[in-house]
């Protein structure tokens, strides 16, 4: 079957998935009087938080965050702590960092190879058959080695890395001084180095920077926020004909330099030929150049054209919902700052994750155990290393010894320790998730009240961001639980599938590589689908207050009915606010640029003296795209919730006195529908 109707002159065939949405007298917007939903989802989201807690109390207990922090030989002592042998050997040295460049390392902060507590790091390279060599050698290469040894002990015990490399002490851990002189990696003498005036500078210069960076930073970020209410309004009333104007001119422009550019001398270079240049104005008096730019502009000028024409009334729809998303947050403004709270709930998730897992990756024990080369009845038991001299086990084997085996334990909780990190980590994925979730459908709410209100803005209700909140915190935190728990499930299959990338890369098996290849990719897109599902479907619980399932569907059923109106607005949304992003980070970047470079005389005293100031740019335009971003994410709330009940004002009204559209006057001239009793009929 089919529902066919006319919208603005045009018939609509589409697939008929469920009954349209039928007109209601009582409906006014967000219903006040609702019930709580997923009840059932609500309580074991409580529980697992309950659970979430008692795991980080029982890791706070059992953990030792001094082994991630201050260095740890392999013994399990901390190198430089007071009252020790090891109290003047405060550096850690290890004897094949290399071991240490696996990223499983992160997950239990142990690197697997012999690490040692030294008084400095080595300064000099040296191997142990040219130490051996020298006695004056030799005595410094053992400062190295696990004890004082012979030859032939350091080859039967392995006590002594193979190699010394010069190293520098970086959070009181020797790794290798590694530098680039003449396009060679050297060792040894890198925290020197050559500017762009042939001025020979400190690392020091690099980390000023960063500080100097941090300090604007402050300063700088805020200013999208200033721009943003201005720049909104802007993009509200662009046209597919301004760009159409626009991108003409910057083609006859790059004719202009491609033409100027003919008889330059050297102009003719090809980009290959030219190659990576770190003054990007070299490329500018290049003909190919400017070529590029032209047949780069003809094309995106002629995908506007035919966008223009063959999807004209969709792109004005999608334009008048930006134009009414920008009246919606003039009226609350307080929804701009609602990024600021879930940015600090947020972080809040992300520290309680990085604290617990710290503190279970570093709970584990020094195991000890006795080692003996002769016959004993003790051998391979745990031992107590501390008080082993004076034990029973010493009497009985003499000549045994207590050694560090490993880091480990042999209780209840160290053998389920591996589950406990997965719970964290799977806690830490649904909490991130409930938390954007919340924070979509407190949005969604307010600007459905907004829509919704027929006379704008005396029906809209006092506080709709904090109203919108407290309802889906008291109706419906199990619906966000819900769909924040599906969303969390296929997250940490993602996270698994690239365990086990990880582990097969040494793997053969070509079929093997291929599937996972696959899964990763559908795991990839069921998480995009499923963002985009949840996202609708909190916006249908804000509005009608059902459950979470019975409002994904609805909203599905929705937009499938309007499939290529939600793909157009869709992309005309995104590249909008894309646009807008751009612009920001543009302008900071630009003000960036000029600030820390000193070329403008206003700035020469106020500005710091850098030598290296991309850093910092770089620092201020990444910084301001992440809060550009963050506060752009309301505004695409706004129009996504608008559209949905743009879509459903169409099926409950029909422009009668009985049954008035709410959509603002623009839409109605668009789609050349009216208000009977607006017109007077």
């Amino acid at each position: 079957s089919a529902d066919r109707r006319k919208a603005g002159g045009e018939e609509l065939t589409v697939p008929l998935l469920s009954e349209p949405f039928k007109h209601d007298p009582s409906f006014k917007g967000p219903i006040q009087n609702r019930s709580c939903t997923d009840i059932v989802c609500c309580i074991l989201f409580i529980v697992a938080i309950l659970g979430y807690i008692a795991v980080g109390i029982l890791a706070w207990s059992q953990g030792d965050p001094r082994k991630a922090i201050y260095p740890t030989d392999s013994r399990g002592d901390f190198c430089g702590q007071a009252g020790t042998p090891l109290e003047n050997k405060r550096k850690l040295f290890y004897f094949n960092i290399m071991k240490c460049a696996s990223p499983m390392v992160l997950l239990s902060f142990q690197c697997p190879t012999t690490q040692l507590c030294v008084e400095t790091c080595p300064d000099k390279f040296m191997t142990l058959k040219n130490a051996h060599a020298n006695d004056k050698d030799f005595d410094y290469y053992k400062t190295f080695c696990k004890e004082t040894v012979t030859l032939s002990e350091i080859l039967r015990d392995r006590l002594c890395p193979s190699m010394l490399i010069p190293s520098k002490s970086f959070t009181r851990r020797c790794f290798p001084d590694l530098g680039l002189k003449g396009g060679v990696v050297t060792v040894g003498n890198s925290t020197k180095f050559e500017d762009g005036d042939g001025k020979m500078r400190d690392a020091k210069d690099l980390v000023d920077g960063v500080k100097n960076a941090t300090v604007v930073m402050e300063a700088l970020t805020i200013s999208p926020s200033c721009f943003f209410m201005f720049l909104l309004s802007t993009f509200s009333y662009i046209r597919g004909k301004y760009y159409v104007k626009s991108t003409f001119l910057r083609i006859f422009h790059c004719y202009m330099e491609y033409a100027n550019l003919k008889n330059e001398p050297g102009a003719n270079v090809t980009l290959q030929e030219l190659g990576l240049q770190t003054d990007f104005t070299v490329y500018l008096h290049i003909r190919q150049t400017w070529l590029a730019f032209m047949i780069i502009l003809a094309i995106v000028e002629v995908i506007i054209i035919l966008l223009l024409i063959f999807l004209r009334k969709r792109i004005l729809i999608a334009i008048a919902l930006i134009k009414e998303a920008s009246k919606a947050i003039r009226y609350m403004m307080c929804s701009m700052f609602y990024p600021l709270f879930t940015f600090l709930l947020l972080a809040i998730v992300v520290a309680y994750w990085a604290v617990t897992a710290v503190f279970l990756s570093t709970s584990n024990e020094a195991i000890y155990k006795v080692v003996n080369q002769s016959a004993c009845v003790h051998s391979g038991e745990n031992c107590d290393h501390a008080n082993y001299s004076t034990s029973k086990m010493k009497a009985d084997c003499p000549e045994s010894e207590c050694n560090f085996a490993f880091y480990g334990g042999e209780t209840v909780y160290h053998k389920y320790l591996i589950a406990l990190q997965f719970y964290n980590v799977f806690l830490f994925f649904w909490c991130a998730n409930f938390v954007t979730a919340l924070g979509q459908m407190s949005l969604a709410g307010a600007f459905a009240s907004y829509y919704w209100a027929y006379s704008k803005p005396g029906d809209i209700p006092t506080f709709p961001v904090f109203s919108s909140m407290g309802r889906s915190l008291r109706y419906h935190t199990g619906s966000l639980a819900f769909g924040s728990l599906i969303l969390a499930i296929v997250q940490i299959i993602r996270v698994l599938l690239e365990y086990l990338d990880h582990k097969l890369k040494g793997a053969q098996n070509k079929f093997a590589k291929f599937l996972l290849c696959c899964l990763k990719c559908c795991f990839w897109c069921l998480e995009k689908f499923i963002k985009f599902l949840n996202r609708n479907a909190y916006i249908m619980v804000a509005i009608h207050g059902k459950n979470f399932c019975a409002s994904a569907m609805n909203a599905l059923n929705l937009l499938m009915r309007n499939l290529l109106r939600v793909a157009v607005v869709d992309k005309v949304t995104d590249f909008l606010l894309f646009l807008g992003k751009l612009l920001i980070v543009g302008l900071v970047g630009v003000f960036a640029f000029f600030f820390f470079s000193g070329r403008v005389k206003a700035f020469e005293n106020t500005a710091p003296n850098l030598h290296y100031y991309w850093v910092p740019i770089l620092t201020v335009v990444i910084g301001s795209y992440l809060i550009a971003h963050g506060f752009f994410s309301v505004y695409d709330m706004c129009v996504d919730t608008l559209f949905l009940c743009f879509l459903e004002d169409l099926e409950r009204n029909d422009g009668s006195s009985e049954r008035p559209y709410l959509m603002p006057d623009s839409l109605l001239k668009i789609l050349n529908k009216k208000n009977k009793n607006k017109a007077g009929e």
